[in-house]
């Protein structure tokens, strides 16, 4: 086998390899591109005698890693086990204690901050006290988490190696990406900054904000539509062998070759929409916005609920047509995977999290890859034109620093290939919102002198400063911004100095959320389930039964976050709650099975809080309301047109009752074993 790592892994391979010897534990972030699965492979590969376990988002990513790494070079790693986080918290006591850990590999190390892998990867390393544990990712920072540090959490701080965009780039380890800004959709935006003007009190402000506006306008006008800007930045190489044959055949005659059927390759883009309803929006504009680049491109699709994903991605790859290849997708291609041969990636999605934006970045980068790529960021709206800040600001801290080394000679680039499409329109846009509103630095100032004299930042909603400042909003729209809820810019060094002013960046809605679900997260751990009654009330005076209760009503309507499922399905979330008549039943088949009788007294409350004598009073009354209707017959048939009120005491219901000894007109007699009056 020859050298397969790149320099900049060789080097943090060997220092992972001592903190593992030292400390037990190591992690390396590199950004996405790096190619840092190899790193563990190598770690594999050089300790055959050892037993691995490798732990990775899905097992897409895994496979793709392993066939790079075997293309390589690599050996075949007998000693590896591999095991998505998912199908980890499944796994069963005897399973785990048949892997023999002597090496944990956690891939993507930052998603074990979510509750359901987490819990599962503290248990295997419960197991195995003793493996030596090496994570991978990106990045250690859940940035819409509370800025968990999983560095910190999972190694204790033992990094190993740590790289960002900006050294990979200025580095050269990462090739420096041609950076292709636009827009769509901006007309809407328009129309709300002019009401805004309009709604302006001050007559000074007013006027010269109407002026910005006309400018902001006439300049997104003259600017060129996305057709022709994809049109002059696709990377559309020449087909030397198809050149030729084309101009033999074409020698009497020539005449253009049809884009995407003649000598041009159109290249490879992936595509990142919002959600799925945004994807087929963007699919049904394909043919306006990329005409001038090829008239039948290829589209293929993407997402994770998709069962014919994999089979789209795979011809994606394969696809060695001269058409334009566009690979739309939500949310699968975001970590961990890489495509050989993408010219470039097209983001038409908001993202205020930077950890993802990097990530979708990095589709369109690899180490030692030698043509320069192209990032289409195309943004939504006037609002996002700020996108690429803060990793400017990233690469030029970079720079810098090499600069004070005195390493200059090993710094590529200093800057990305930034190409503006959109003229002035970022610096009119800046220049209308600083008229129209207070800047960051005057509302953080008035956030100071807040902080100052109250000791925190709970500054409610409606609170405006003497000044006449709306601080109140101003801190509720930082929240939403850094939650990824509404556009905007906020960058690490925003969040660090608000941080600094006691921000606390849950809303208050968010806080209780949290609290209910630490009471769950109790319970649970007590119980080892969530069968909580309704009117179950802790001992901090919480109804975390009624809580839970919404919960299932907020799913079932679309209104919990995804990270809020997920944390409550990893402490055993039932969703699905059984139907309040069965779970009398199953308390009346209880009483049946230790007593002989269903004769409860109406007042007995079993040791659950569960009414039981109540509940067998109202199906005798079901019962006799039924009969009443029938005169007497049909109770025990389902017919059409069946009133409500016998709906609930259906001809299933009724002999389900009779098989447990259900006397219809009985009186209640004696209380049973478990239940108290």
């Amino acid at each position: 086998m020859g050298k397969i790592l790149f320099e900049h892994n060789d080097k943090a391979y060997r220092a992972a390899v001592s903190m593992l010897e030292e400390t037990g534990r190591a992690a390396i972030i590199h950004p996405t591109g790096t190619g840092k699965s190899f790193i563990a492979f190598q770690l594999c590969a050089d300790h055959t005698e050892s037993r691995f376990c490798f732990l990775s988002p899905s097992e897409h990513i895994f496979k793709t890693q392993q066939e790079k790494w075997r293309a390589a070079g690599g050996d075949a790693l007998g000693n590896l086990q591999f095991f998505t986080y998912a199908r980890l918290m499944r796994m069963e006591k005897d399973e785990l204690a048949n892997l023999r850990a002597d090496y944990i590999i956690l891939d993507e190390f930052h998603r074990c901050g979510a509750a359901q892998w987490g819990s599962g990867v503290k248990q295997l390393r419960e197991m195995y006290p003793k493996a030596k544990i090496l994570g991978l990712s990106a990045t250690n920072i859940r940035f819409l988490d509370n800025q968990r540090d999983m560095a910190w959490e999972l190694f204790g701080g033992n990094i190993a190696s740590q790289l960002t965009l900006g050294d990979a780039v200025a580095g050269g380890i990462l090739p420096m990406p041609k950076y292709v800004l636009s827009i769509y959709a901006y007309q809407k935006e328009l129309k709300r900054y002019e009401m805004r003007v309009q709604q302006t009190k001050n007559k000074a402000v007013r006027d010269a904000a109407e002026k910005e506006l006309a400018a902001l306008r006439r300049a997104l006008e003259k600017a060129d539509g996305l057709s022709d800007v994809f049109a002059r930045h696709m990377q559309m190489e020449e087909d030397p062998k198809d050149t030729k044959k084309l101009q033999q055949e074409t020698a009497d005659s020539p005449a253009p070759a049809k884009t995407g059927q003649g000598t041009k390759n159109c290249g490879k883009y992936i595509v990142f929409c919002a959600n799925y309803d945004h994807l087929c929006e963007m699919q049904q504009l394909a043919p306006e916005w990329f005409a001038k680049v090829d008239s039948a491109p290829h589209i293929y699709t993407v997402y994770s609920d998709d069962p014919a994903s994999n089979r789209e991605f795979e011809t994606f790859k394969t696809d060695t047509s001269r058409h334009l290849k566009l690979l739309y997708c939500i949310d699968m291609l975001n970590e961990g995977i890489h495509v050989d041969g993408v010219d470039g990636v097209i983001l038409l999605r908001p993202t205020v999290s930077p950890t993802i934006y990097k990530q979708q970045i990095g589709r369109a980068l690899a180490a030692g890859k030698k043509k320069s790529p192209v990032i289409f960021d195309i943004v939504m709206n006037i609002e996002n034109l700020c996108s690429i800040g803060a990793l400017e600001e990233e690469l030029q801290q970079t720079a810098t620093h090499y600069r004070e080394q005195g390493r200059t000679g090993a710094l590529v680039g200093g800057h990305f290939q930034v190409i503006d499409e959109l003229g002035d329109c970022r610096k009119l846009f800046a220049r209308l919102t600083e008229t129209l509103g207070a800047s960051w630095e005057t509302m953080y100032a008035k956030a100071q002198e807040y902080y100052t004299e109250h000791g925190n930042l709970e500054v409610p909603a409606t609170y405006v400063t003497a000044e006449g400042y709306s601080l109140g909003a101003w801190i509720a729209t930082q929240r939403k911004v850094h939650a990824g809820k509404v556009a905007g810019c906020l960058g690490e060094v925003q969040v660090a100095r608000l941080d600094a002013i006691g921000m606390r960046w849950q809303a208050m809605p968010e806080a209780a959320w949290e609290r209910n679900f630490a009471e769950a997260k109790s319970y649970y751990r007590e119980h080892g389930n969530l069968s909580i009654p309704k009117r179950y009330i802790t001992g901090s005076g919480r109804n975390l039964g009624i809580w839970l209760q919404r919960q299932r009503t907020g799913r079932r309507k679309g209104l919990l976050e995804k990270w809020q499922v997920m944390q409550l399905d990893g402490i055993g979330m039932m969703w699905e709650m059984e139907e309040p008549w069965e779970v009398g039943f199953r308390h009346a088949k209880e009483y049946f099975g230790a007593n002989g009788n269903l004769e409860v007294p109406n007042g007995y409350i079993c040791e659950d809080e569960y009414r039981l004598g109540k509940w067998i009073s109202n199906q005798r009354s079901a019962y006799a309301a039924c009969k009443r209707k029938d005169g007497g017959v049909g109770c025990r048939e389902k017919q059409d047109g069946m009133s409500e009120e016998r709906k609930k005491l259906s001809a299933e219901k009724i002999w389900k009752l009779e098989e447990i000894g259900m006397i219809w007109n009985a009186k209640a007699g004696r209380p049973a074993a478990g239940c108290r009056g």
